[in-house]
């Protein structure tokens, strides 16, 4: 009896440390990340990682916006026209170089024609003094002959020499006067070769001096661009950009113009041309997309 009273009390203890060890290993470690998930702060990232392009343009009104909109869009078009100007003429400059190519080409075509011909008469001549030769041998020959039928056969070949000396003939005096019109040709297109080579002088001399007058004059509108951008918000820029990129004449700001746009033409309705002289917010064109001002706006100082 002393030792069953003994062994039950001991196999209680052990049940207990079996029972009780693992959970404190296994919730103690849970309730510590929950508690730091719980607990752990969202911080707000740093406003500098955020940086406001126009940040100090917030004191600007949408008058002084529209105003220097329509101030860059002045600038941008007469740089346009600038470029426009010195677009063409590199166009010029390489359709002359283009076209001097191609009649240098065509001269020397000719010249070597020419002198093909020429070959061609030299033959002819030796042809025919081969034909004198062959004839002044077979009429040496006929005195010798013993028959009736070498004597024929003597008389045919004299007179295929003679047929030869009449084709070459023929011949030289045709490449004669190929060779005096492709001369012509030559002379003609020589003349005008020389002609465009003064062109391309012209045009490159003129070219150099444009672009060292514009460059300078587009340097300086540049600057003025750069200014007028700065009381602009990025947003407007950016639809700026994006309008007069789909304009075919860069035209991306507008005046209203006997109520009318003037980019498309087409009628603004006369709600809208009020609220465009209040100036209190950007409008644009329904039908083509333009940012609309009223005249006035030339008249108001930044």
């Amino acid at each position: 009896m002393a030792t069953k009273a003994n062994t039950k009390p001991a196999a209680k203890k052990v049940e207990q440390k079996k029972t009780v060890t693992p959970a404190k290993k296994t919730v103690t470690p849970v309730k510590a990340k929950k508690a730091e998930e719980v607990v752990k702060p969202k911080t707000p990232p740093p406003a500098h990682l955020f940086p406001t392009r126009n940040d100090e343009k917030h004191d600007y009104t949408v008058s002084d916006k529209l105003k220097a909109l329509y101030d860059l869009q002045q600038i941008d078009s007469t740089v346009d026209k600038i470029r426009v100007v010195r677009g063409e003429l590199p166009m010029e400059v390489k359709d002359l170089e283009d076209e001097i190519v191609g009649l240098t080409t065509r001269v020397t075509n000719y010249t070597n024609e020419v002198k093909q011909l020429e070959d061609s008469i030299n033959k002819k001549k030796q042809s025919i003094k081969d034909s004198n030769v062959a004839i002044k041998k077979y009429t040496g020959q006929q005195d010798n002959v013993k028959n009736n039928r070498e004597y024929e056969s003597l008389t045919k070949e004299i007179e295929f020499q003679n047929l030869e000396i009449q084709l070459s003939e023929k011949r030289i005096r045709e490449y004669t006067a190929d060779i005096v019109n492709k001369n012509l040709i030559i002379e003609a297109t020589q003349t005008n070769l020389d002609e465009r080579k003064q062109d391309l002088a012209v045009k490159k001399k003129e070219l150099a001096g444009i672009i060292a007058e514009t460059e300078k004059e587009e340097e300086q509108l540049m600057k003025k661009s750069a200014e007028a951008a700065k009381i602009i918000e990025g947003r407007l820029i950016t639809a700026y950009n994006r309008i007069r990129s789909n304009a075919r004449n860069g035209l991306a700001v507008v005046m209203v113009q006997r109520d009318s746009c003037g980019g498309c033409f087409n009628k603004v309705p006369p709600q809208q041309q009020l609220e465009i002289r209040q100036r209190k917010k950007v409008i644009v064109c329904e039908h083509c997309g333009r940012i609309l001002v009223d005249p006035d706006i030339i008249g108001i100082e930044q």
